[in-house]
């Protein structure tokens, strides 16, 4: 089994970075299980300077510096350091990296807030005061994108563009879920929707399915990842609101997709959840017809992450199911409505293949308001003034062209289409491996934001 996909620029770089004479801060974001921390194992698991991994657990001050104090002393066999908050560790730190390179990784860094809320202005004024003589390669990894943006990013923060590189690690695209299928021999178009069903490109999801022979039946028994892993994922980053939030998320997967549906739908007012789950958590999209203004409130929700759109609409749902341990029941309602969902995610990979062959600079949805002339995928390159508009069935048989040619018509009116190239053309399980050929993934270039 081959062990690690793409990542090689990043990896090349954080590689750079380690044992240099100067100073380096790096900021890796991603969402849980994306593989930040694998990334970086795999990044400084050769390097011949000192090494130090610190994770942020949501405890005490004082619980915390225990516990970074006993790693740093095994680390540096430093029996005589003896700090008293997180400020004096990194202090110590930065003042050993002056004479020795050092490599300090300290992960889910955003949490550091909720446990000492003047740290960061410590740490601007530490780094500040070290970095011309530390050798210190620093990074900050953490999993909530909206929040670290925000840490290092927001004009108003202490540690405002202190960073030196900021990567953001997404998920594995379609073609590495395709070529790990391949690689492995496990790769069927059937197959291939449901390991995009279940992984969504995540990793550590693709790891379990690598060792399923039957993928649902084994993520769905006693001791299944599978079951509680919605919670493990969402809970604490959640806290106190998280009922409320896996409700939204719940109506969400059971096609309750606008606001007021929603709301009508859980039987109470929930406005202020919505960015928090979209821009805060990114969790959920704001979805709109290409064709709709700025301001439109014709918006639609979607959970951002087909795993989780899958684990809320199957496991979520059915939970009384789940604390009676029947397990029989969830294999019944997934084997009785998955080729439904499997055909909305046929046209989200749809869109995903798309997009990573970067052909096009527009890629969405139309629908009008009554809900009729709905079009499931449109790709749009106004550079070369062309279009194409998909119809996605999960078996040919189903598709009408002339369906869809009556809808198009109607569409490139709204879209301002008329002096464009139409393309109209259909995906389907039977010609998946086709449609993809058509539109090869670009090399996937390295999530390095500017500063």
């Amino acid at each position: 089994m081959k062990i690690f996909y793409n990542r090689k620029t990043e990896l090349a770089q954080l590689r750079t970075n380690t044992g240099s004479e100067t100073a380096t801060f790096d900021v890796i974001v991603g969402r849980r299980r994306v593989g930040k921390t694998r990334l970086i194992r795999e990044a400084f698991s050769t390097i011949n300077t000192t090494y130090i991994y610190l994770f942020v657990s949501r405890k005490s001050e004082p619980a915390l510096v225990d516990e970074f104090t006993q790693i740093i002393q095994h680390q540096l066999k430093s029996k005589f350091f003896k700090p008293q908050s997180l400020k004096d560790i990194f202090e110590y730190l930065l003042d050993y990296s002056t004479s020795h390179p050092l490599t300090l990784v300290v992960d889910e860094f955003q949490d550091i807030e909720r446990i000492n809320t003047r740290f960061y202005s410590e740490l601007q004024n530490l780094w500040d005061s070290y970095k011309q003589d530390s050798k210190m390669h620093f990074i900050a990894c953490g999993s909530l994108y909206n929040i670290m943006t925000k840490i290092f990013k927001g004009k108003d923060e202490p540690l405002f563009n202190r960073q030196d590189n900021y990567y953001h690690i997404r998920p594995l695209a379609p073609s590495y879920i395709k070529q790990i299928m391949v690689d492995n021999e496990q790769y069927s178009p059937q197959a291939y929707l449901l390991w995009w069903c279940l992984s969504g490109g995540i990793p550590k999801y693709l790891e379990w399915l690598l060792d399923s022979k039957n993928p649902l039946d084994t993520l769905l028994n006693d001791n299944s990842p599978l079951i509680r892993e919605g919670y493990h994922r969402l809970v604490e980053d959640f806290g106190e609101e998280h009922r409320t939030y896996f409700d939204i998320l719940g109506a969400i997967a059971s096609g309750y997709n606008t606001k007021p549906k929603i709301m009508d739908y859980l039987g109470y007012s929930i406005n202020d959840a919505f960015p928090k789950l979209s821009d805060s958590f990114e969790i959920i999209n704001k979805v709109k017809s290409l064709d709709a203004s700025t301001n439109t409130k014709n918006i639609r929700y979607e959970i951002a992450d087909p795993f989780l759109r899958f684990w809320f609409r199957f496991i979520y749902k059915n939970r009384s199911a789940i604390e009676i341990n029947n397990l029989d029941y969830i294999k019944e309602i997934i084997t009785r409505d998955y080729t439904m969902h499997a055909g909305y995610e046929l046209e989200y990979l749809t869109k995903e293949i798309l997009i990573e062959s970067k052909m096009f600079n527009r890629i969405g949805s139309f629908w009008d308001r009554k809900g009729e002339n709905e079009i499931d995928v449109i790709a749009i390159n106004d550079a070369n003034k062309s279009a194409l508009f998909l119809e996605v069935k999960l078996q040919s048989k189903n598709y009408s062209e002339q369906s869809l040619l009556k809808k198009v018509a109607f569409a490139t009116d709204k879209l301002n289409l008329q002096k464009y190239k139409i393309e109209m053309d259909h995906v389907s399980l039977d010609n998946l491996d086709e449609f993809s050929a058509q539109f090869p993934p670009k090399t996937e270039v390295m999530h390095l934001l500017p500063n």
